[in-house]
């Protein structure tokens, strides 16, 4: 099992690219990050695939230590930087599995490129359809799906304030570095997003003009949902009854699919229940669930 993975970058798109390579031998893994996240939220999923898988994660544009140009957020764009990634690993019909945005970006590039992907994997993710919420407009999308605003605040600062809202078994050294992944320090010692406040603005907007329900009838390949839910947690409620028809509607809809729930999971699942994450996925590329 690698736990050292080689930190990588390669030119695409006239752009520089940040990939994390976890190499193994076997099936060909691509696991993609969600909006203003890194490749580091597959930190503790990937030494556990790698032993039978051969496994990469990359930082999507304006991610991580990839490059941040001002624009290519759209779908296309985005879809075609995934493809020249993949061409370039030389990965024959890979399993693609994105994390929340990451899994819509999976599922684009699924429908742009049928016969090159084998299979996808939506980790809490891949059924983001804003425009689709009754009365929800793009201007208050924008409000809602907008970044924290960083000002003044330091890495010191961050770690205390992610005790508010992380459980203590999420606050390990680990945990705290791939949370630091998200953000770079500055000169005067305060903190950024790796993703700026306008690209982040810019994928909401191609997100408002991306419908997974139009494109899930067009996936030619299997896919394997893993939806996060906490049946238990009654404040969300109102969000996971809207989780819970997303995901019908895309079992519905996908002609190959299968549903498991992370059951007792927060939306970060990769480094909530790694193992989890990891076993479901593990399992359904040994039982042949992929072909």
């Amino acid at each position: 099992m690698s736990e050292s993975p080689r930190d990588q970058t390669v030119t695409l798109n006239g752009l520089s690219f940040h990939y994390r390579n976890w190499g193994g031998t076997g099936q060909p893994v691509v696991l993609l990050h969600g909006l203003a996240s890194t490749s580091h939220i597959w930190d503790m999923v990937a030494p556990i695939l790698v032993n039978n898988n051969r496994v990469v994660a990359l930082d999507q544009r304006g991610h991580g230590e990839s490059d941040t140009p001002g624009d290519g957020y759209d779908f296309p764009t985005v879809v075609s930087d995934l493809h020249a990634f993949i061409g370039f690993l030389d990965f024959q019909q890979p399993l693609v599995f994105g994390h929340s945005w990451g899994g819509d970006v999976a599922l684009e590039y699924a429908v742009a490129h049928q016969d090159e992907v084998k299979g996808l994997g939506f980790v809490d993710g891949g059924t983001i359809n804003i425009a689709g919420r009754p009365g929800n407009t793009l201007e208050q999308a924008k409000i809602d799906m907008a970044p924290p605003v960083w000002e003044s605040m330091t890495f010191e600062k961050l770690e205390e304030r992610a005790k508010t809202w992380r459980p203590p078994e999420m606050l390990t050294p680990q945990h705290i570095e791939i949370l630091r992944s998200n953000f770079r320090q500055q000169d005067d010692g305060t903190i950024t997003s790796r993703l700026s406040r306008a690209n982040h603005i810019h994928i909401i907007e191609a997100l408002w003009d991306h419908s997974p329900p139009e494109l899930y009838k067009q996936v030619s390949c299997p896919v394997l949902i893993m939806p996060a839910r906490q049946k238990d947690n009654d404040s969300v409620a109102d969000r996971r009854n809207r989780r819970e028809d997303s995901i019908a509607e895309a079992s519905k809809l996908i002609p190959n699919s299968k549903t498991v729930w992370m059951e007792d999971s927060v939306h970060d699942v990769p480094i909530q229940r790694p193992e989890l994450v990891a076993g479901v996925i593990a399992e359904h590329i040994e039982n042949g669930f992929f072909g």
